[in-house]
């Protein structure tokens, strides 16, 4: 669709044909590939739900207003979209296959594993982390055979040093509620995705994390507008 020529996208090669990954803003993406239109999060802030493409396959990683948006989500589904989300998501919206960290199925050809998503340091007044640990989660999606893991909204927590073979990775960088330049370099030089993309950065300093990983030249740092 023509809209879609508004966003900067990447594109990257799989023996299914290219992935092409469309950087709408914040929290939110859309891949092309197989034929297929997959959304993460998509939120109404950041672009024209209805002037985009329906939605073959939609992904949410939590139930906070940027990232579980009814505008969005209806102008994009369709009977016949799969629409992934966590528990508390399906009890707002009474629908969704509910996936759970550790969980794995397949979609469209498409290998998807719900990974842990959560606040170890980061936490409101009252004590409880902005994203307990085993309400969110993040997705590790296998486009054959590239491995693209979107972490959703978490810290650098231990989990991540299980990740394995990690092409493409985004990691959120918006404080308070996720991860500081620094968490996410220590992130990354951890599991080492080929190519790195901080994602929902807020007003976070993207140049910091950069330089923090501008000797780990296996580690591809690319910026986009994902504020």
């Amino acid at each position: 669709m023509a809209y879609l020529q508004n966003f900067v996208s990447d594109s990257f090669p799989t023996h299914r044909g290219d992935l092409l990954i469309y950087f709408l803003g914040h929290g939110s993406l859309l891949f092309q590939w197989n034929g297929k239109t997959i959304y993460i999060d998509p939120y109404s802030r950041v672009a024209d739900y209805m002037q985009m493409p329906n939605a073959d396959l939609v992904l949410i990683t939590h139930e906070h207003i940027d990232h579980l948006d009814l505008q969005a989500l209806n102008a994009i589904l369709t009977p016949h979209t799969h629409l992934v989300v966590t528990e508390k998501c399906a009890e707002k919206l009474g629908k969704g296959m509910v996936m759970r960290n550790g969980d794995q199925i397949i979609i469209e050809e498409l290998t998807i594993e719900a990974v842990p998503a959560y606040n170890l340091i980061h936490k409101r007044e009252s004590g409880e982390p902005y994203h307990p640990k085993g309400v969110g989660n993040g997705y590790l999606m296998t486009f054959d055979p590239l491995r693209v893991y979107v972490a959703g909204d978490t810290e650098n927590i231990p989990e991540m040093g299980e990740l394995k073979n990690i092409d493409i990775a985004f990691l959120p960088m918006n404080l308070p509620y996720t991860m500081t330049p620094e968490m996410v370099a220590e992130a990354a030089r951890r599991f080492r995705p080929r190519v790195l993309y901080p994602y929902h950065f807020g007003n976070t300093p993207v140049q910091t994390l950069v330089d923090l990983l501008k000797e780990a030249q296996d580690i591809d740092v690319r910026l986009r507008n994902m504020a």
